[in-house]
């Protein structure tokens, strides 16, 4: 009878410590998103029950990761997305993640929403990583993007990707409707950027680096991968993965660029991008890389809010030091904040 009685404490000691477990509670700090329907002339809608056999051309893609750190700021993109989407239902996205047990709390959250996730291993990129000015650049999952056409069905020919500090103010179907000719990639271009300022003195003086720029029809310009649409098709033909590869393997040895897993995508893709409108990607409000500053969005036109740079909302606002922009942010934020 002890024995019986010492495991029944041990096992609900065990069962207390597993439902009180950080991750097992963080899905409980979060409110539950409402359940957004399609208006009455969206093409179809699909019922979650019937996922046995998707039919992924019927739907708009996105993707993005999630991790522990970042977890309330993806939520809240996914929340921004919905509520502004005219066919929420119509909607598939797609998860990159380090740990799997985040499919939990999305699930308790949005609890119809259509989606996928992908165990991203961090044993793939880590020994391609370099030193960058920003510790959080370094995060394994910052390359997940590079490895999508890999890691998403291969009956998923387009994507929309997007970082998890973002807030869409439109309809995502607008920026899925983007012709990209006969790009891989689509994204909004700054070309008023010194675009020389993203590689290292060694790389514009070396002709082997620098005449890769050299074969472009158009100007090299900046953009940033935080929101780009993607032709898979393209990018599994041509093997744009290891091209991007190449360029942070060049990078171990020689030190030609500083920021992260941005110059890559700079080296393979810039003057060779489908024209996206700047209202996509409002960015650079989360301040410099250095220390998070407040930036006020540029005047014009805005679909698409992005904390770009070191300065996150989430942060901010817990910290008591929120940016007046944060307030837009906040509004999408499902996090249970205490009373």
């Amino acid at each position: 009878m002890v024995r019986i009685m010492r495991f029944s404490c041990i096992f609900a000691v065990a069962m207390l410590i597993i439902i009180f477990s950080p991750f097992q509670s963080s899905q409980f700090s979060y409110h539950k998103a409402s359940v957004f329907r399609n208006a009455p002339d969206c093409s179809f809608s699909t019922d979650r029950t019937k996922f046995e056999k998707i039919e992924y051309s019927k739907f708009v893609h996105v993707a993005m990761t999630l991790d522990n750190q970042y977890l309330r700021g993806s939520i809240a993109a996914v929340h921004s997305i919905l509520r502004h989407c005219r066919c929420p239902e119509n909607v598939f996205f797609h998860f990159l993640v380090s740990d799997t047990n985040l499919k939990t709390a999305i699930q308790y959250i949005f609890p119809e929403l259509k989606f996928n996730v992908y165990y991203f291993d961090s044993k793939r990129v880590k020994t391609l990583i370099s030193t960058s000015v920003r510790e959080a650049l370094k995060h394994p999952l910052n390359y997940a993007r590079n490895y999508l056409a890999d890691l998403l069905e291969p009956s998923i020919h387009r994507v929309i990707y997007l970082d998890s500090d973002i807030i869409v103010i439109d309809d995502i179907f607008k920026l899925w409707s983007t012709n990209l000719r006969e790009k891989a990639i689509g994204a909004p271009e700054y070309c008023h950027a010194n675009f020389t300022t993203y590689f290292t003195a060694r790389f514009w003086s070396d002709g082997r680096f620098s005449s890769v720029f050299a074969g472009r029809k158009r100007k090299p310009c900046y953009f940033d991968t935080g929101v780009m649409v993607m032709d898979l098709v393209k990018w599994r033909r041509v093997g744009y993965t290891k091209r991007i590869e190449k360029w942070m393997d060049i990078q171990k040895t020689n030190r030609v660029y500083e920021l992260g897993s941005l110059p890559p995508f700079l080296l393979v893709f810039a003057g060779d991008v489908a024209h996206v409108d700047h209202r996509w990607n409002q960015h650079g409000l989360g301040g410099d890389n250095v220390k998070g500053s407040c930036r006020k969005p540029y005047p014009g036109p805005t679909s698409l809010l992005h904390w770009s740079g070191s300065g996150k909302p989430w942060v901010r606002f817990d910290s008591k030091n929120a940016c007046a922009i944060d307030f837009v942010w906040a509004s999408y934020d499902l996090y249970k904040h205490e009373t």
